[in-house]
């Protein structure tokens, strides 16, 4: 499932982050760290910021859009381009930041998905950075989970798989053959997460209703997330799923 929404165990925090970190647009190589400050704030996504002088300020051109935070000072931003190729208010800083505020003055931060690639030492990542206070586990359960919808059973196992995600509900995995897949229809929906990698996504027809994207999967997933490989996974928010024969209360998420 992408993970759009993370909450930081602190409200705000700017500080050094070991990994090198590299960023590409139309195959050109436009920021080269290895001093990267990563930014993390309550929730908002984690955030490279490089210094001025490991970013290829040729490729920046100045732009007249501006933001005002609160808590960071003045946004001011430029396009990225490279070659024919221009991504628009695609890198940006902050300045004159209020004294509680992170200074931010003498770096700068691309928009995630506006860049072509982004690198983690020689391992690319997607979605956004990667938070070091983030942690997944996957365990293998006894647990006999079963999961419904309207009162018909769509799975059920005594050998579930449960991925544990810092800040996000418990995941409840299990195998094809304890679905029934009758009920499945592939969906268009594919998700990624840095931490789990690329998921395509099911929707349940229950005779005439469509439930969307409510199962997924991970053919090939990131080294977190090995142990779920294959296995199917349900949207706890929009599914009833049953622990022991009781009914688990439906989580509050930002896909509830």
């Amino acid at each position: 499932m992408t993970d759009l929404f993370t909450v930081s165990p602190q409200s705000r925090e700017l500080g050094p982050s070991p990994r090198w970190v590299r960023v590409y647009f139309n195959g050109q190589l436009i920021a080269d760290c290895k001093a990267v400050m990563l930014l993390r704030e309550s929730n908002r996504l984690p955030l490279y910021y490089f210094p001025n002088n490991d970013v290829r300020m040729d490729c920046l051109q100045a732009s007249d859009h501006t933001i005002h935070s609160d808590k960071k000072g003045d946004g001011v931003f430029w396009h990225v381009q490279v070659g024919d190729k221009i991504a628009n208010n695609a890198a940006f800083t902050f300045r004159n930041p209020p004294g509680s505020g992170p200074n931010l003055e003498d770096y700068i931060a691309f928009e995630w998905n506006k860049m072509d690639a982004w690198f983690e030492e020689n391992e690319e990542v997607f979605v956004y950075a990667r938070d070091p206070y983030k942690r997944v586990d996957v365990l293998q359960s006894s647990r006999h989970i079963e999961v419904m919808i309207g009162g018909i059973e769509i799975a059920a196992t005594k050998h579930p798989w449960l991925l544990f995600e810092t800040g996000l509900p418990t995941r409840y995995y299990m195998s094809k053959h304890d679905t029934h897949l009758e009920f499945l229809e592939p969906s268009d929906t594919v998700t990624r997460c840095p931490y789990k990698g690329e998921a395509p996504h099911y929707s349940v027809r229950i005779g005439d209703t469509l439930h969307k994207d409510v199962v997924w999967t991970y053919h090939y997933p990131a080294p977190d997330s090995v142990k779920v490989q294959g296995l199917l996974g349900f949207l706890n928010e929009k599914l009833d799923i049953y622990e022991e024969g009781k009914l688990l209360p439906r989580p509050k998420s930002p896909w509830s």
